[in-house]
């Protein structure tokens, strides 16, 4: 693509921008805003890409996904704050996705043990880690605020704290599970996914872009189901006081 090219791409900016201050909307000043960071951080990212695939070396593909996962519970964390430790407990989650999937990749010699290959998955598993970890706490802290006193009625008859909450948990997990599972069984036919477009875009073949992708899809629903359990089994007991009561300052 051309520099040209790229700047008339930059009608798929106006476009919002024109219909926010027609309605009225107030979404001008966020819209720019995320234009010009967007622009800024895929530029220097695919310079520090670049340097990173030269050199291939170890310490920095080390640098770069502990940069992926430092960004990705700093952004998550938001959504957890009445949960104590919340920081830890998401970066632990993603550290823990992020080892299991590489391990498997490369232990079994799926993919090349090369930065144009970690990196790119890397990446995919951190980002859709921490989406299933927003998804996770958003629905989580939702459904504690509205079932606290059933949550209450079970502690008082004697019930433990993960029976106590074994429902709101469940429900949370599987909430935040079924937008991928859902998109998953019309992946092809509704829509060809990012990596699978972009692969046929830069002329490979096909039937190897769909293989690359349905790693990508195999390694999503692992995501997906580690992120939430893991996540959610960590946060619950901090919940809950030595004596096995609900903190109530945290709902």
């Amino acid at each position: 693509m051309s520099y040209l090219a790229l700047s008339l791409t930059l009608i798929f900016v106006l476009i919002p921008l024109f219909l926010s201050k027609t309605l009225k909307l107030g979404l001008e000043k966020d819209t720019f805003i995320a234009t010009i960071r967007s622009i800024i951080q895929l530029l220097a990212v695919g310079y520090v890409l670049k340097f990173v695939f030269d050199s291939n070396h170890f310490i920095y593909i080390f640098l770069m996904i502990a940069l992926m996962i430092g960004t990705a519970t700093l952004n998550a964390r938001k959504k957890g704050k009445s949960i104590d430790g919340i920081t830890w407990k998401i970066a632990v989650t993603l550290l823990t996705v992020e080892v299991l999937t590489q391990s498997i990749l490369l232990g079994f010699h799926i993919v090349p043990a090369t930065a144009q290959y970690i990196i790119p998955i890397s990446g995919m598993i951190i980002g859709n880690s921490m989406v299933l970890s927003i998804l996770f706490l958003n629905r989580f802290t939702a459904e504690m605020h509205a079932h606290r006193d059933q949550v209450e009625l079970i502690l008082s008859l004697g019930g433990t704290p993960k029976q106590a909450i074994h429902h709101q948990l469940i429900s949370a997990i599987k909430a935040s599970m079924i937008p991928t599972i859902e998109s998953q069984k019309t992946i092809g036919l509704v829509q060809l996914p990012g990596m699978m477009s972009g692969q046929i875009i830069a002329g490979a073949d096909p039937i190897q872009a769909v293989q690359f992708q349905l790693l990508i899809v195999f390694i999503l629903l692992t995501t997906a189901a580690v992120s939430s359990i893991f996540l959610g089994f960590l946060s619950y007991p901090t919940l809950f006081n030595s004596r096995m009561q609900m903190l109530k300052e945290k709902f």
